[in-house]
């Protein structure tokens, strides 16, 4: 309780959190992601640019940025990707300027993309980006999500199995590791990774001022 008198102190700016969530195609990343979003208004989504087809319920700004590969190749010849890869033949990548704005605001960023865009979006935002692999509880259990989906063709799934061993080998890329057996369990385990990122002493760039304050 706040005694009457008693100054109350403004919040602490900071900067700005990217979260990267990396893991094979079924183990819960998007999952993990789109949840961290619903519970936490100061988490905001990065809308990817993909070439890949809308899939049912998908909207174009909401879900992706859906664009063709020659507008594609031209936002990553221009430099106004953040990070860009092909996958399966199909261009992902993110957008530069929304991420940087959010960040010098004090927004947080989740991204949900494979070990190659951590690489370089952790080259372009060295100081931002905090990295999480989820790792899969078996490979028989992510073959069993990926069938689950009922999205996907037979030699969709089958692509995706093979690329999962070397999605990964990269595991130790990254800054933490968990393992997706029982969804809740994962999410809270991804919401203290970003609570820890977020109270670096480095990140919070108004903390000499709150503690200057205390010497009026």
């Amino acid at each position: 309780m706040t005694r009457t008198g008693t100054t109350v102190p403004s919040p602490i700016t900071r900067r700005g959190v990217c979260l990267v969530i990396s893991a094979p195609s079924g183990a819960g990343k998007s999952t993990i992601a789109n949840a961290l979003r619903a519970a936490d208004p100061r988490v905001k989504h990065s809308v990817s640019i993909t070439t890949r087809a809308p899939r049912p319920g998908e909207t174009d700004g909401i879900h992706y940025h859906f664009r063709t590969m020659d507008q594609f190749k031209h936002m990553a010849d221009q430099g106004e990707l953040l990070e860009w890869a092909s996958v399966f033949g199909r261009g992902y990548g993110t957008p530069r300027t929304p991420v940087e704005a959010a960040l010098a605001a004090g927004q947080d960023m989740v991204f949900d993309i494979d070990w190659q865009g951590h690489r370089q979006i952790r080259h372009a935002l060295p100081d931002d980006v905090v990295s999480l692999f989820v790792l899969p509880p078996s490979l028989a259990e992510l073959e069993r999500r990926l069938t689950g989906r009922a999205s996907d063709a037979a030699e969709e799934i089958r692509k995706r199995m093979d690329a999962a061993l070397d999605e990964i080998s990269h595991w130790e890329e990254f800054d933490h590791v968990i393992v997706n057996a029982e969804l809740d369990r994962a999410i809270a385990e991804t919401q203290a990774v970003l609570n820890a990122a977020r109270l670096r002493t480095a990140r919070q760039t108004g903390l000499a001022d709150f503690v200057a304050s205390f010497w009026g």
